[in-house]
């Protein structure tokens, strides 16, 4: 059999048509295990037995899923992204307030220089770097 026999038959498609449904079945298996265990309001029991159902009924097991709790996927979901989202912004604010002022800047630079670390010309650059 080549090719072109197997190809007139449609097999090539029956064979992309399977792949790509187990593509989205396998996705769609590890979204909700994702959902499952990021889950805080669910306990444990409970979260076992969805496990046991997904593993021995996987594809009942994922339309019961998506029936019974598809519609707090996505908010459990935009919930994490917005925690996230806080979580970045917070350590941003406390990044960028935590930078010292140019007097503060001035002051270190002064101190490095009567020390004797850096010279008077580096004492100039660390002064404009910190005015500008």
């Amino acid at each position: 059999m080549g090719l072109t026999t197997t190809f007139g038959s449609g097999d090539i498609l029956l064979f992309m048509l399977e792949f790509f449904l187990f593509i989205i079945w396998f996705w769609l298996l590890i979204a909700i295990f994702g959902d499952l265990f990021r889950d805080d309001e669910t306990g444990g029991g409970v979260k076992a037995l969805w496990v046991v159902f997904l593993i021995l009924l996987p594809f009942l097991g994922i339309l019961l899923y998506l029936i019974v709790r598809g519609k707090g996927m996505g908010a459990r979901q935009a919930a994490q992204m917005q925690a996230a989202q806080s979580a970045f912004d917070d350590r941003i604010r406390s990044a960028s307030s935590s930078s010292s002022s140019p007097a503060d800047q001035i002051a270190q630079a002064k101190s490095l220089l009567d020390s004797g670390a850096i010279d008077q010309a580096e004492f100039a650059k660390l002064k404009a770097a910190a005015l500008a």
